[in-house]
C-alpha cells in the first residue's frame, strides 16, 4: 500500500513538473523565474526578472486620466472648428443683413424719389390745368398773346390740357382757334411737336 502511494505521489510530481514545464512554454506562466532557485540547486542558471520600481507598474488610474484627457482634447478640437464654423456663418449673416439694409435703404429712397416726382408731376398737372382754365376765362388773343411767349412743352402743356378739359366737359375745344391766332410758323411748330411727343 506504501509503494502505491509514493508511486503515485510521484506521478503526480511528474504529471505537475511536466503541466508547469508546458504552460511555460506556452507563456500561460513564468515558471523559470518562480523556479530559479531550484535551477541554482541544480546548477543551472534560471531566468531572473528585473525588479520594477513604482513608476514601471503600470498605473490602471494615470492610463484611464490619459485616454480620458486625450478624448478631451479631441471633443475641445471638435467644439473649436464648430465654434469657427458658427462665427464664420455669424460673419456671413451679419455681412447679408448689411446689405439687405442697404438694399432696403435704396429701395427706400428711390420710392421717396418717385414720390417725390409724382408729387411733382401732380403739382405740375394742377397748375397746368389752372393756366389752362384761366386762359379759357380770356379773351382769345390775350391767352394767344401768353401762349405765344411760353417755351414750346409749357406752350403744348397748356393746349393738351385745354382739350383735356373740354374732353372732360363736354364742350367745344378753343384750341384750333387759339393755333389760328398764333404765327403761322410758331403754330406748325407747335403742331408739330404735338403730333410727335406723347403726353
Amino acid at each position: 500500500m506504501l509503494g502505491r502511494i509514493i508511486v503515485l505521489l510521484v506521478l503526480i510530481a511528474a504529471l505537475l513538473g511536466g503541466g508547469i514545464l508546458w504552460f511555460d512554454y506556452l507563456n500561460v506562466i513564468d515558471a523559470k523565474t518562480a523556479l530559479a532557485p531550484l535551477y541554482r540547486l541544480i546548477g543551472r542558471e534560471g531566468r531572473t526578472q528585473a525588479e520594477l520600481g513604482d513608476e514601471d507598474f503600470i498605473n490602471l488610474d494615470a492610463e484611464r486620466l490619459a485616454v480620458r484627457l486625450e478624448a478631451l482634447a479631441l471633443q475641445q478640437l471638435d467644439l473649436d472648428r464648430k465654434a469657427a464654423d458658427i462665427e464664420a456663418q455669424r460673419g456671413e449673416i451679419t455681412q447679408m443683413a448689411a446689405d439687405l439694409e442697404d438694399r432696403q435703404r435704396q429701395l427706400d429712397d428711390r420710392e421717396i424719389s418717385i414720390n417725390a416726382a409724382a408729387n411733382d408731376a401732380d403739382n405740375r398737372d394742377r397748375n397746368v390745368e389752372g393756366i389752362a382754365q384761366q386762359l379759357n376765362g380770356m379773351p382769345p388773343e390775350r391767352a394767344v398773346a401768353i401762349i405765344a411767349a411760353m417755351n414750346d412743352q409749357q406752350a403744348i402743356d397748356v393746349l393738351r390740357k385745354t382739350e383735356e378739359i373740354a374732353q372732360r366737359d363736354g364742350t367745344a375745344s378753343i384750341v384750333p382757334y387759339w393755333i389760328s391766332l398764333l404765327p403761322p410758323e410758331r403754330a406748325a411748330e407747335l403742331q408739330r411737336k404735338m403730333v410727335v411727343s406723347t403726353p
